[in-house]
């Protein structure tokens, strides 16, 4: 049997990642048939009354399908971008401590304010100052080499997550304490349209950027002089694409918390079905990881009473897939 081209394959996951979209706006403690959801959304757009499920659908869980898109999609789109600036497999957006940074921010904002909005700014920004720890270490050793900026991240990740630490020894173990933890084990449970505002100016930039250097992205698997041959500047086309993940990992975790496994598994799966071309995987992460975080937020908030952080879902089943996955390799079955 032949198999499927890889546009052919990328048509039918966002299919699926549609139909992924209109199951988890039905499923929940209160299931709503897919009628009633199209019948809610045109109540809404033509100003009616408001009703339950209309509340239910277009303030509740619209904006955390919305979410949860963004999150997949964004993740599994850094981690193609990381793992091809490094050239490394086993690299994901957290390596040079974008994430760690932007957990800080989110926790010290959620120490200090009580407003949702400083809290994603300061999630935001202190993902931002990450980045540029690591290019001012980078400048410092005057090298930029990919060992360099990995070490660099290394370095700026450990402080970040101490500082976060710091922040939950002195919070109050009544109050802040538990909304910091709960936050950094992921979650979609406060989702707004107001925080997708927020977030979205740098999610778009930063995954317009990766898209439109696909191909650039794709010759970093070559040497460095190889790329210089090609007529680019490797150091330049590297740099530029981690400050494109660095916005999109940013403004995902600024909104969600830090979810894992995403950016490291999702890229490997697309590479199993459509090659290494990044013309091809970097839309069908955008499907898959959208599909993947449906799934995982949908089983969050319906499997038990209590919901259930992220990260422990994506752990549990991303592990055994990134294992899967080495094995698949390791026989040869690809």
């Amino acid at each position: 049997m032949r198999k499927p081209g890889p546009k052919l394959l990328i048509l039918i996951s966002f299919l699926l990642l549609v139909v992924s979209a209109a199951v988890a706006v039905c499923i929940g403690t209160y299931h709503i048939s897919i009628t009633d959801v199209f019948s809610a959304y045109i109540t809404y757009f033509q100003g009616g009354e408001t009703t339950v499920v209309e509340s239910i659908v277009v303030n509740l869980r619209t904006p955390r399908v919305i979410l949860a898109l963004m999150a997949g999609a964004g993740l599994a789109v850094a981690g193609t971008a990381s793992q091809s600036a490094f050239s490394n497999p086993l690299a994901s957006p957290d390596v040079i401590g974008v994430s760690s940074g932007a957990a800080f921010g989110a926790a010290a904002g959620i120490l200090l304010f009580n407003n949702d909005a400083a809290t994603q700014l300061m999630a935001v920004a202190f993902g931002l100052a990450a980045i540029a720890a690591v290019f001012a270490l980078c400048k410092s050793s005057r090298s930029d080499s990919i060992l360099m900026i990995v070490l660099s991240g290394i370095i700026v990740a450990g402080l970040f997550s101490a500082m976060v630490s710091l922040v939950k020894y002195v919070a109050d173990p009544m109050s802040k304490l538990p909304e910091i933890t709960y936050w950094l084990m992921g979650t979609l449970s406060g989702a707004s349209y107001s925080k997708i505002i927020v977030a979205l100016p740098m999610f778009v930039a930063g995954m317009v950027l990766i898209y439109v250097m696909k191909w650039r992205l794709n010759i970093l698997t070559l040497s460095d002089d190889e790329v210089r041959a090609l007529g680019h500047n490797p150091k330049k086309v590297r740099w530029t694409a981690v400050l494109a993940s660095t916005l999109v990992v940013a403004a995902v975790v600024s909104v969600c918390g830090l979810i894992g496994w995403i950016g490291l598994v999702i890229p490997h799966v697309a590479r199993l079905l459509v090659g290494t071309d990044n013309r091809y995987v970097l839309p069908l992460c955008i499907s898959i990881g959208g599909i993947f975080m449906l799934a995982m937020d949908t089983v969050a908030r319906t499997a038990s009473v209590e919901e259930l952080p992220l990260s422990i879902l994506t752990a549990i089943v991303g592990a055994p897939l990134f294992a899967s996955i080495f094995i698949w390799r390791g026989r040869g079955w690809t």
